[in-house]
């Protein structure tokens, strides 16, 4: 018997993103192949939705891609389908009900039992609805299949402890709980091992960690210990969330040799008229006081940040506010959202929403000074020398550019030419900056120097392995599994930090 394949869907932040190795890892493990690329829609045998509950029309987007599977699951009664992550958490037998050709609902909780329910519902012949209202088991103890050979996500807490009106993630995902101290390090070590050279640390509030244990400065210790392990190049970590960002932090940022100058620090509003409202622990001068800390100590520092416009009852005032810290961060990026309700949030039901021509407006007016800002932040790179850790997939036009792309220490995106001799993904290529737009930089000259890393070796022998095609799904007995670099510390619209 042929073994059955699966495709995993993803939609949301980072945690839905590495929650999405998990799956694929349990998966594997239980017997099941990833569907080929360019797999037509319908063909997999197994299609696994990893949902997000933070946008208005989320389930809209939801059932209308189940409901383009029904027709083809009628015609293929083997076919399964299955529905995860925070949507299905929130909905519940909602989602059976609309779409009763579903076969598994699992929340953030329980996403290890991802194949036991398929295996039930198949021979149950009907729906397994099971959502667990606490954390069942930290996923790192899951398998995984990493999406990466050179870089990966680890996970050192899950939950959030905040309460931001717009946000639904801590009814989801629930209280913060953090990974001990010696298994998050164990787990990068084992991936530094197998090759890895950069690591994400990952966390809906990441350096809230230690709060489990009472220690303020846990993150810092952990960023320090992680500068004691060999070969392991790059640290970066997302998000933060500015209550917790403390001058231990800022420290051992400059003071660790491979954790990068790249600090992604959510301000969502300027206003602090709006920051209470949103329920945000800060204000503008708390905010504008780190960013002056982080750049004193290191200069080099390339930070981004994540902006809603148009929460109810913000002001053309109160959006000046936001303007103004803009001006004054300078940030390197900023993912910016406009504002749209979050079923089952404290905002969503406030008084003054915004109509959606201002909010248009004003969103329009702040895209434009972030995009004048990041690409005059962008020409002082001009110049300069930097090493680039090829990526695999960054640039869209490299095939026809015969360039290729990667991050630079402080994750900005480089377009460099080809060099003669070959290079891989997770090598490092040392470059000179020759032209920046708002969005990338580019090195039209040749490399002047090319280093073969283990994570390239690694990168190398996994695309050289042939895969494995097991004989049947067999349910597996979950084993220690050991995640893509993150293309830009990647908005959380979600709100989570």
């Amino acid at each position: 018997m042929s073994a059955k394949t699966y495709e995993v869907r993803t939609y949301g932040c980072q945690m839905n993103v590495h929650d999405s190795e998990r799956l694929s890892g349990l998966l594997e493990d239980a017997g099941y192949v990833r569907a080929p690329e360019g797999t037509a829609e319908g063909e997999a045998d197994v299609v696994v939705f990893n949902t997000c509950a933070v946008r208005e029309n989320a389930d809209n987007k939801l059932y209308g891609n189940l409901g383009r599977l029904a027709p083809m699951k009628t015609k293929r009664p083997g076919m399964q389908i299955a529905v995860g992550g925070c949507l299905a958490q929130k909905d519940r037998d909602t989602i059976v009900k609309r779409a009763p050709w579903v076969d598994v609902v699992f929340g953030t909780h329980n996403i290890g039992k991802l194949p036991v329910l398929l295996e039930r519902a198949r021979v149950q012949e009907e729906a397994q609805v099971e959502i667990a209202e606490s954390l069942e088991a930290f996923p790192s103890t899951l398998p995984t299949r990493r999406e990466s050979a050179y870089a990966a996500w680890v996970s050192i807490s899950v939950g959030c402890n905040n309460t931001c009106t717009f946000c639904i993630v801590p009814a989801l995902r629930g209280k913060e709980k953090d990974r001990r101290t010696g298994d998050i390090l164990a787990e990068i070590e084992a991936l530094v091992g197998e090759g890895v050279s950069e690591i994400t640390l990952l966390g809906q509030n990441v350096n809230a960690y230690g709060s489990d244990i009472g220690d303020r400065e846990a993150f810092s210790k952990l960023l320090r210990a992680c500068g004691k392990i060999e070969g392991l190049e790059r640290v970066r970590f997302t998000s933060p969330h500015p209550r917790d960002f403390t001058d231990d932090v800022i420290a051992a940022m400059a003071e660790t040799p491979n954790v990068m100058h790249q600090l992604h620090m959510p301000l969502q509003s300027g206003s602090d008229t709006v920051l209470k409202a949103m329920r945000r622990s800060y204000r503008q001068e708390r905010f504008l006081g780190i960013i002056e800390k982080v750049r004193a100590a290191m200069p080099d520092a390339a930070i981004s940040t994540d902006i809603i416009v148009g929460f109810p009852g913000e002001t053309e005032e109160d959006f000046e506010q936001t303007m103004h810290v803009v001006r004054e961060a300078r940030f390197a990026n900023a993912f910016t959202f406009q504002y749209s309700k979050r079923p089952g949030t404290p905002a969503a039901t406030m008084e003054g929403q915004i109509p959606k021509e201002v909010v248009q407006a004003r969103y329009e007016r702040l895209v434009a000074l972030q995009e004048e800002i990041s690409w005059d932040e962008n020409k002082k790179q001009v110049g300069r020398t930097l090493e680039v850790m090829v990526a695999e997939g960054e640039g869209r036009k490299d095939d026809a550019t015969h360039r290729l792309s990667g991050r630079a220490p402080d994750n900005r995106l480089v377009h460099f030419t080809k060099p003669d001799e070959p290079v891989r993904p997770g090598d490092v290529v040392t470059v000179e900056i020759t032209y920046a737009a708002p969005h990338h930089l580019l090195a039209e000259g040749p490399a002047k120097a090319v280093r073969r890393t283990r994570a390239g070796d690694a990168w190398e022998r996994r695309n050289a392995a042939p895969a494995e095609k097991p004989t049947g799904v067999m349910l597996g007995i979950p084993t220690i599994g050991a995640p893509v670099p993150t293309p830009a510390p990647a908005a959380t619209g979600c709100g989570c930090d």
